[in-house]
């Protein structure tokens, strides 16, 4: 691959960041202002997001975008700057369309969904004019084995009838979430990797209860990552997403490419907490020194400094290979991201509160929101240990000629 961006690539980020500035960033107060005050969903959003479709940068994710679908059609490899520099807002990629869940369950329906799901679903997500949310993870299992999903779907004549209880469903609580997309089992007696089905469930439809939303380190999102009980929500078959049984493949298609943006996004607000500890360490004295002027201090901003650069090839790397060869293809190295950047985030992100000391951890900057997204990001879409454990298989299995080969450097002092 190449490692310096198209002059296409070059124009969109500049477009995306002047937009930022002059757009986003004035807002910070006034988006900050609301949410202290419980204002859900935030006035200010619906008109950037006008601003944003107007001038092309819409949809910018989505590498199979058909040319009469609103956005811009780009690969994995020339999204990652874009989301990368989205990612220094936490809220910055709503504007531009480009907000998880949404990007995932779009992906999911441009590949898998019938004319009718497309024109029910996927044409009002792509105009910005619903949320979605995907209904996976449950209380009761390890979720991040998804062979393990307790929820039920029965079949009843021309309808499915789903029972079952998930949590940490993100934008359940955004009163314009109209899909969810939920994933149960329709054949517990069939082979582990197809058991599963997907099903296009109406929000509005009965006997979905949204129990509480959850917070995450005691710090609660306003779109919710929310706890449901489904109980008899009964859809007509029309709603299957593919076919019986090919749940589990669907998911791991929905959920590889959003590994990926949630790591291009936090690149981004690492850039951001180092560019913030470097202004920080240069105002500020202690016993008579700047900040930087201690040794501890400069080692943070170095090594700062180098963990991203090198988190940002292996995710360029790995954007790349999702192009050439597919999600399915690139799997090592989407789980060695997935392990590899949540760490780094929380680890400058902790560098910068501590260089800002007690103003590091309240609302006057945006470290601790960031901090905490990131220390989620170990868990969602796999924890830290799925995928260090799918790394370490795949070496194991892959590397056998190299392994025979080095084997020949051992000294054979028995001999």
């Amino acid at each position: 691959m190449h490692f310096s961006y198209t002059p296409k690539v070059d124009v969109l980020r500049q477009r995306v960041q002047t937009f930022l500035d002059t757009y986003i960033i004035p807002k910070l107060a006034d988006w900050q202002r609301e949410t202290a005050n419980g204002v859900y969903p935030i006035s200010l959003i619906e008109e950037i997001k006008i601003k944003a479709r107007a001038e092309g940068l819409w949809n910018l994710f989505l590498p199979s975008l058909k040319h009469d679908e609103p956005g811009t059609r780009l690969t994995n490899l020339e999204y990652a700057p874009l989301a990368e520099i989205m990612g220094r807002v936490s809220w910055a990629s709503e504007v531009f369309n480009c907000n998880a869940p949404d990007t995932g369950n779009m992906e999911l329906l441009h590949l898998f969904a019938n004319d009718e799901q497309n024109s029910q679903w996927l044409q009002p997500l792509l105009k910005g004019e619903i949320r979605s949310a995907f209904a996976m993870t449950e209380p009761g299992v390890s979720s991040s084995d998804a062979t393990q999903i307790q929820t039920k779907i029965v079949r009843d004549g021309n309808d499915y009838i789903i029972n079952g209880r998930k949590w940490f469903i993100s934008n359940v609580a955004h009163p314009r979430c109209k899909l969810l997309i939920v994933m149960g089992k329709t054949n517990p007696d069939a082979e582990p990797h197809h058991q599963q089905s997907i099903l296009l469930v109406p929000m509005n439809t009965p006997g979905i209860d949204v129990i509480r939303n959850i917070p995450i380190v005691n710090h609660t999102s306003p779109e919710g990552h929310c706890e449901l009980l489904l109980r008899d929500v009964r859809i007509p078959s029309s709603c299957l997403l593919g076919t019986e049984g090919d749940g589990f493949a669907l998911a791991q298609a929905r959920l590889g490419p959003g590994r990926v943006h949630h790591c291009m996004r936090s690149i981004g607000a690492a850039e951001l907490a180092l560019e913030l500890m470097t202004m920080r360490v240069q105002e500020r004295k202690t016993f008579g020194k700047y900040l930087y002027e201690h040794g501890t201090i400069s080692e943070w901003i170095a090594r700062s400094r180098i963990e991203i650069e090198q988190a940002r090839l292996l995710v360029l790397k790995t954007a790349w290979l999702i192009d050439q060869v597919g999600a399915k293809g690139a799997r090592k190295e989407i789980s060695m991201i997935k392990a590899l950047v949540p760490n780094l985030h929380t680890t400058i992100f902790d560098r910068a509160m501590q260089v800002f000391g007690a103003m590091g951890i309240t609302p006057d900057t945006p470290l601790a929101d960031h901090w905490t997204w990131g220390r989620a990001m170990r868990f969602f879409d796999g924890p830290d240990e799925i995928h260090l454990r799918v790394v370490a298989r795949m070496e194991l299995r892959d590397n056998k000629e190299a392994l025979d080969r080095s084997a020949r450097y051992l000294t054979p002092y028995t001999n």
